[in-house]
């Protein structure tokens, strides 16, 4: 399974994107501001290419998408919520865009870890995070 996160709209607050599946497009996302330095819960992840696992959150005591080899970040997941407070450095995802706030959160969230957990069951899953 593939996944494209294609970041298309950064204000002073966050960083808006679209994500994709396999080439369809699944929901919006928001992040952190990208940034050339990293500054620990509040910069968003560099864009590259990230393998994706399920495992144990000891923060969210569920089972949560990972993000592995992210350079300077550890535990980056991708989770619900609905603004750049809520991120701590990682991929919130949405089904309703507005300016710095995404909503319908946990119903983009669980359709996509839907998706994610039986992949994960059998193949490497992937996702390629673009800036704009």
């Amino acid at each position: 399974m593939e996944l494209k996160l294609q970041r298309r709209k950064i204000t002073d607050i966050s960083c808006i994107g679209d994500l994709y599946v396999d080439g369809e497009k699944e929901c919006f996302t928001l992040e952190d501001l990208p940034r050339d330095k990293k500054i620990p819960g509040i910069t968003g992840i560099p864009a590259g290419k990230y393998r994706i696992i399920v495992d144990w959150s000891n923060r969210f005591q569920a089972k949560m998408p990972l993000l592995l080899g992210v350079p300077n970040f550890e535990g980056v997941r991708i989770h619900s919520g609905n603004t750049a407070a809520d991120t701590d450095g990682c991929i919130l995802v949405g089904d309703v865009e507005k300016s710095d706030w995404i909503e319908k959160s946990r119903i983009a969230f669980m359709r996509l870890f839907k998706k994610l957990w039986h992949a994960v069951q059998r193949e490497k899953v992937w996702i390629q995070v673009i800036d704009p």
